[in-house]
């Protein structure tokens, strides 16, 4: 028997009864289907489903409770992971205190805090009479998620 996943078959995202699946393997009178969320697999029968042309890659990712994805899919390496936890952990930050503290020149703590910022995880506010940052009730969902997976 050839390894998981190495069939010839195309992975596609299809409908039956208003769920969808992940389509495995087809054939003319069964297909077997895959569901995303819990990751049971079953064979229904081929001539119910219709191809939704959604993403199965996409799909699959919805499997993954919002806050934690955002935050998997917003940080896009340590040291962004680091600035949100950081925010989390002692936050509200001020800018100032931010770059006295990291390793961190203005522009790059910008370019980070502006992408966390429009994936929804940072927000902008005031800290001491100066602008600063803090996370979102999403970016501490997100965060506490992750770490309870330990």
């Amino acid at each position: 028997m050839p390894p998981k996943g190495t069939g010839g078959d195309r992975v596609r995202t299809v409908e039956h009864e208003g769920r969808r699946y992940l389509l495995v393997k087809q054939s003319a009178d069964s297909s077997l289907v895959r569901d995303p969320t819990t990751g049971e697999e079953r064979y229904l029968p081929t001539d119910e489903l219709s191809v939704t042309g959604e993403s199965p890659l996409e799909v699959a990712a919805a499997s993954v409770p919002e806050a934690p994805r955002r935050v998997l899919t917003a940080v896009r390496d340590e040291r962004s992971l680091g600035v949100l936890v950081e925010l989390e952990e002692r936050g509200p930050l001020s800018v100032r205190e931010v770059l006295g503290a990291y390793d961190l020149c203005e522009s790059d703590l910008h370019g980070v805090v502006g992408e966390l910022r429009a994936a929804g995880l940072v927000t902008e506010t005031e800290v001491d009479g100066e602008r600063g940052y803090g996370t979102t009730a999403l970016a501490s969902e997100g965060l506490a998620s992750l770490r309870s997976s330990e």
